[in-house]
C-alpha cells in the first residue's frame, strides 16, 4: 500500500537569530527555562544544558527589571537565540528588545492597550526582531470571553487575528503566532481554523499540559497530529 505524501503547509519564513522558521525550513526545537531570570548564571547553565540535547531556541521570562537587566549577561554567555517572554508589563518587552534578545513572545490578553503594543512592535521593527503573538486559551481578553461565553477555537482565532492586524498596521510582519490550551482538541482545532486564514509560521505547544506524564501524553498527541 502507498503511504500518501505528507503535504506541509507553506509559510511564511521568519528569521529567529539565524534560525529560520516556517516554509519548508525543518522544525525547530524551542523550551523554555525554569530558572528565574533574574539569576543569570544558573539561566546560562540551564541554556547550556537545553543545547546540548538539540534545543535551537531558548524561551526565558522577564517579569521585571532584575530579569531584564540579566539578559546582556546571558546573551553573552549562550550560543543560541533567546526569546524574552512578556506578560502584563509592556515596558519589559522594551528593555529587553534594548538588551539584544532574538525574539519576543507577548500575550495579547494580557499586554494592554493597543497603544502598548504598537510601541513594542516599533522596537521590534527598529532591532529586526520577530514576534510571537502567544494566545493563550486561559487568558483571553473580556470582550472575547463576552461574545463566545467560553474560550473556544474561534475566540482564540479572534484574538490572534485582531493583534495581527495591528503588527500588520505598522508594517510590521515578522511574526510566528501559537493557540495555546490545556485542552488538546481545542488547540487542534484553534490551529486547524487560523491555518485556513494567515500564512505565518506556527509555534505548536500545549499550555499548562500537568505532571511530566500527563505532559508528555498530552503534547505528544496534540503536536502529533499538528
Amino acid at each position: 500500500m502507498l503511504i500518501p505524501p505528507l503535504h506541509r503547509r507553506r509559510t511564511r519564513v521568519v528569521d529567529v537569530g539565524g534560525v529560520k522558521i516556517g516554509g519548508l525550513n525543518p522544525v525547530v526545537v524551542q523550551s523554555m527555562c525554569v530558572s528565574p531570570t533574574h539569576d543569570a548564571p544558573m539561566v546560562i547553565k540551564e541554556v547550556l544544558g537545553l543545547e546540548e540535547v538539540g534545543c535551537e531556541i531558548v524561551r526565558v521570562s522577564v517579569p521585571d527589571k532584575p530579569s531584564a537587566a540579566a539578559l546582556p549577561e546571558i546573551l553573552r554567555n549562550v550560543n543560541v537565540p533567546i526569546i524574552a517572554d512578556i506578560h502584563f508589563d509592556y515596558r519589559m518587552a522594551l528593555l529587553a528588545a534594548e538588551a539584544g534578545v532574538q525574539g519576543l513572545r507577548i500575550n495579547p490578553g494580557n499586554i494592554g492597550k493597543r497603544a502598548r503594543v504598537q510601541e513594542v512592535v516599533r522596537a521590534c521593527k527598529e532591532r529586526a526582531i520577530p514576534m510571537r503573538i502567544g494566545v493563550n486559551g486561559g487568558s483571553l481578553e473580556k470582550h472575547l470571553l463576552e461574545k463566545y461565553g467560553c474560550p473556544t477555537p474561534e475566540a482564540m482565532v479572534e484574538s490572534a487575528l485582531e493583534h495581527i492586524q495591528i503588527l500588520e498596521d505598522e508594517d510590521f510582519t515578522d511574526i510566528k503566532v501559537s493557540l495555546k490550551s490545556s485542552n488538546v482538541r481545542m488547540t487542534v482545532a484553534a490551529y486547524r481554523l487560523l491555518a485556513e486564514k494567515v500564512d505565518y509560521p506556527f509555534h505548536l505547544g500545549i499550555t499548562e499540559a500537568g505532571t511530566a506524564w500527563s505532559g508528555a501524553i498530552k503534547s505528544a498527541i496534540g503536536l502529533g497530529i499538528l
